[in-house]
């Protein structure tokens, strides 16, 4: 009696065993049940597997845009070297899954969201104009013949190329087919995409680039100058003489084909993009944009200085400027051309057009930054933005769209508003203007 029955008793009988493997067994199989179960109610929740998207964009080529691009003389030859083992890359920005429904832009990651002084970062600005100089001399000729035909200086088309793709420098890792191909078939702007991809397949039917030259960026971009496809159709020139445009490889094509880009849009021969100026506080910054221009002539007599000593150039009084204050009353000012909003054409914001212009003086006169420096402002999600500019336009203000951004449009609309609550104008959002209006 020692404890020894009482261990006997304890250990477990074979037919023990077998009753507690069962009811083990069961419980594993009811537990299993009922995570596949689960597992299956929040599959049907979730966007359709990759497998079944692929077969999706696979029947979208074939039954619908191929007969399109049949339709405009692609040749299946072309189609479907142009396709051959591309899939959907679900990693692009701004997708709709197939069966859902376009939600809220994600954040953009744009210099308009910060403050408007972080795009002229010295290191930035320094890699294109420095960049710029030593490309000058390589490319003196071929720069002096295209001024001559297109009228843009040299200067201003080697901003373009170094800002685009670091002078040729800057990776394509992207198959153009697949970019254009997914967006075509589930971005948000499917329509325009749709344009593109079919633009591309032209490109290649036409001979002017084989498929496997056509690497593009994130978002469909080709080549040095970052043409999208419609614009390579449009704009791409063949200047070394070769029979073909080739703005992947050729300096004086890609840097004729962006001179023939801007002088499409209406560059104005022997004039600048403009002048940074000092603005007065009599002078409200609300009179900004390329719908309020005056004869330069009538800023200077409502006291409006170039900076420094200089003074406009004579041939300028007589012609149209325009107020340029992309931080409002916290930043430079400038008295632009009709050839700033020609560069604006290139890349849709004013600082993209604002860094191509300081850009090129850069390259032509040395690197001097601007007089005026850049406030503290900033630091809003676009949303607040957005939120300000609904806030605007429900008192009648012309904000252009309330997407966010803060183009002139919000920037004067800011300006007046202030005006009229008794505030000081600033023409530019920040965080007590957004509380106060919303």
């Amino acid at each position: 009696m020692s404890g020894f029955p009482e261990t006997i008793a304890l250990r477990p009988t074979p037919l023990g065993r077998t009753e507690r493997g069962v009811k083990q067994r069961q419980s594993l199989k009811l537990a299993l049940l009922y995570v596949f179960a689960a597992l299956l109610a929040l599959l049907a929740t979730f966007p359709a597997s990759a497998a079944k998207i692929d077969d999706q964009f696979y029947a979208w080529l074939q039954n619908d845009l191929w007969p399109e691009a049949k339709a405009k003389g692609i040749s299946k030859k072309t189609f479907d070297e142009a396709f051959i083992g591309v899939k959907p890359n679900l990693k692009l920005p701004d997708l709709v899954m197939p069966g859902e429904k376009p939600t809220t832009p994600q954040k953009q990651h744009q210099a308009e969201f910060g403050s408007p002084g972080a795009y002229f970062a010295e290191k930035t600005v320094r890699a294109v104009s420095a960049g710029g100089r030593t490309r000058e001399g390589a490319n003196a000729r071929v720069l002096g013949l295209l001024e001559k035909r297109y009228g843009v200086p040299g200067e201003v088309l080697l901003a373009i190329w170094g800002r685009e793709s670091g002078f040729g420098a800057a990776k394509m890792p992207y198959d153009a087919f697949e970019v254009l191909g997914t967006k075509a078939f589930m971005s948000t702007r499917k329509d325009f995409f749709r344009t593109e991809v079919l633009a591309a397949l032209e490109i290649v039917e036409r001979g002017l680039a084989p498929v496997n030259a056509m690497k593009s960026s994130w978002a469909g971009a080709l080549g040095q100058p970052q043409f999208m496809p419609t614009s390579f159709l449009k704009h791409a020139v063949d200047f070394d003489g070769d029979g073909r445009p080739d703005i992947w490889n050729s300096a004086p094509d890609v840097l004729a084909s962006i001179a023939n880009y801007l002088v499409h849009y209406g560059w104005v021969r022997n004039r600048g993009w403009g002048f940074e100026v000092t603005v007065p506080q009599k002078v409200s910054c609300s009179l900004e944009g390329p719908d309020q221009g005056k004869k330069i002539s009538e800023w200077v007599a409502m006291g409006i200085r170039r900076v420094g000593t200089k003074a406009f150039p004579a041939s300028e009084l007589k012609a149209e400027g325009f107020l340029l204050m992309p931080a409002g009353r916290s930043g430079p000012a400038f008295i632009v051309t009709p050839n700033f909003y020609v560069l604006k054409e290139y890349n849709t914001s004013d600082l993209y057009a604002l860094f191509i212009g300081h850009g090129a003086d850069r390259i032509a006169h040395g690197d001097s930054n601007f007089t005026g420096s850049w406030g503290p402002v900033g630091g809003l999600h676009r949303s607040d933005i957005a939120a300000l500019q609904r806030a605007l336009e429900a008192e009648g203000y012309d904000v252009g769209s309330a997407d966010g951004l803060p183009g002139f449009k919000t920037r004067r609309s800011i300006g007046s508003w202030q005006a009229k609550n008794n505030r000081a104008a600033t023409c530019f959002p920040d965080a007590d203007l957004v509380a106060v209006l919303k």
